[in-house]
């Protein structure tokens, strides 16, 4: 008879009653009243403030400018998280805290920096704008300033990857003669691609929540530059408390269906890594493709 191993916090049922006590009031208790509150308003009405003309331009700039944020992160985070992981370099602990100052920076200064430097006599606006390129109070200023803050998403999940992927499996498809581009797209890019997509939906899911830095380098016009939590606020300071609830509302439930796709990549990921052919394997076949 083995003995049970020894627990260093309480049982499993008091620590699922502690768990579900503080899940409920912190996260369920008020998203029931939100959701309990919209009830007031039924489905049809609710539908109808969400497809207006206001609200659909909102969430059409808040969604077009997420996924662009996202995309440029995918892209240059994957450089990023490689050039940290891969080389020594003078500064490197520099560059890696900076990918983590969007973190503990106040989303606020973030945005006043964005706009000031940005601005029609700020530091690159004022080389920017001569040229015809508008970034401050344009939909492009957010994207710049969604982009700012999603950056850590995808190179924290990426790196852990690229760790796991050691040099030799490189340098033996390259002794085997396979180019550089077999070895990044028949290895490298096939390892990370589920992180990488991790990652993207993680900055996505971020992004269209951002408020703070947003609102100070939109612009805000109606139509044009007004992101979804903002129309949310407005409804709010003009008393319409049902209209806002209602956005919001339909904001939980794209954030509880991306949420979803978040773990189904990361339970994807896991299974893939698993069943996955060694990287040794694929090191050879991509030698074997020269």
């Amino acid at each position: 008879m083995s003995a049970k191993s020894p627990r260093v916090l309480p049982g499993f049922g008091l620590a699922l009653g502690y768990t579900l006590v503080y899940l409920s009031l912190l996260i369920l208790l008020p998203l029931g009243g939100m959701i309990l509150k919209a009830s007031e308003l039924g489905f049809m009405q609710i539908i109808d403030i969400a497809l207006g003309e206001r609200s659909l331009a909102a969430f059409r700039v808040t969604f077009v400018s997420s996924l662009l944020a996202a995309g440029i992160n995918a892209f240059f985070g994957l450089i990023v998280a490689w050039i940290l992981v891969r080389y020594s370099f003078p500064g490197k602990r520099f560059v890696d805290a900076l990918v983590d100052l969007p973190f503990a920076l106040p989303t606020a200064v973030a945005g006043i920096t964005l706009a000031t430097l940005y601005a029609g006599n700020g530091w690159l606006g004022s080389h920017l704008e001569p040229l015809g390129f508008k970034v401050a109070y344009t939909p492009v200023g957010i994207v710049v300033a969604l982009t700012f803050i999603t950056l850590p998403f995808v190179v924290r999940t990426l790196q852990p990857v690229i760790e796991d992927i050691e040099t030799e499996v490189e340098e033996a498809a390259a002794s085997l003669g396979a180019s550089r581009a077999q070895t990044f797209t028949r290895i490298i890019f096939p390892a990370i691609f589920p992180a990488l997509l991790t990652g993207f939906a993680l900055a996505f899911a971020r992004a269209l929540g951002e408020f703070g830095s947003v609102i100070f380098i939109a612009g805000n016009l109606p139509l044009i530059s007004e992101i979804v939590p903002l129309l949310i606020i407005s409804k709010l300071e003009q008393y319409d408390v049902l209209g806002a609830t209602a956005l919001a509302v339909v904001m939980l439930a794209i954030s509880f269906v991306l949420l979803l796709a978040i773990n189904v990549l990361q339970w994807w990921t896991a299974n893939r890594h698993k069943n996955s052919e060694p990287l040794e394997v694929a090191a050879v076949k991509a030698g074997g493709a020269q």
